[in-house]
């Protein structure tokens, strides 16, 4: 199939992006990578009347600051600089396969907040936030309302993601299933481990990253206990409830 017809935009600047978001509103999608969009078009499960190109925009720049790592949101996911970021260098090989990854964007995969990305998880797990060009810094706990769904405004646009760099004396680990290395996960979580306690973080299994308490003793077994988890065509609501005990035994046990 091929997509309906759309008007294509290519703005020079953020503020020129943001003026054709506000404009045309949810008749609008952004490209930046378009690993996820694309397909999307093509299978016409996206209908938007205007596409706005961001790769023109200065938002691909990587830098170190103030004990963070601020990702432009049109960083390829390939990019070798992401391994020292906490987290990313375990989660990064699950996100699609090398050649999306190439052309893959980070930021595209947080805005995109699909409930099973590993990206959203992770950022979540570091307690990082997102930059808007409206000059918003939104925690990533707040960013992500539900699956497809994230607290962007209409008009406002992701121009960087805020990662803390890593912490003396905290450990972290990712733990994922899926059928195949690259498809979507049917369960996966990230365990932050640090001076400041533990942190656990579920996706795939609920609509949106969500941290939760874990009793240290049985930390599998008292996640499982807190979550419903929605099932999918290739994984039941109780066997994905499995997945959670096991794959928070082995993160939490990494850490600690």
């Amino acid at each position: 199939m091929k997509p309906v017809p759309f008007r294509y935009e290519r703005p020079e600047s953020v503020e020129d992006a943001a003026a054709l978001l506000r404009e045309h509103g949810d008749e609008a999608k952004v490209l930046a990578g378009g690993q996820s969009l694309v397909p999307m078009l093509n299978m016409r499960l996206a209908r938007p009347s205007v596409i706005v190109d961001i790769n023109r925009l200065p938002l691909g720049e990587l830098a170190r600051e103030n004990g963070s790592w601020r990702v432009g949101a049109t960083v390829r996911q390939a990019d070798p600089r992401l391994a020292e970021i906490p987290l990313l260098a375990e989660c990064l090989p699950y996100v699609g396969h090398f050649v999306t990854r190439n052309r893959g964007t980070v930021g595209g995969s947080i805005v995109h907040a699909d409930a099973a990305a590993e990206l959203p998880l992770a950022l979540t797990a570091l307690g990082g936030s997102v930059v808007t060009s409206a000059g918003r810094t939104i925690p990533a706990g707040e960013f992500f309302v539900t699956h497809f769904t994230t607290a962007l405004e209409p008009g406002e646009l992701l121009v960087e993601t805020v990662w803390p760099a890593a912490q003396p004396g905290c450990r972290y680990a990712f733990e994922e299933f899926a059928l195949r290395r690259g498809d979507f996960a049917l369960c996966m979580t990230a365990a932050v481990a640090g001076p400041d306690g533990l942190r656990v973080v579920l996706g795939s299994v609920v609509d949106r990253p969500t941290a939760i308490e874990v009793d240290p003793a049985r930390p599998g077994a008292s996640a499982a206990e807190q979550i419903e988890p929605w099932g999918t065509l290739h994984a039941s609501p109780d066997y994905q409830r499995q997945l959670v005990r096991v794959l928070v035994d082995r993160a939490v046990g990494r850490v600690t």
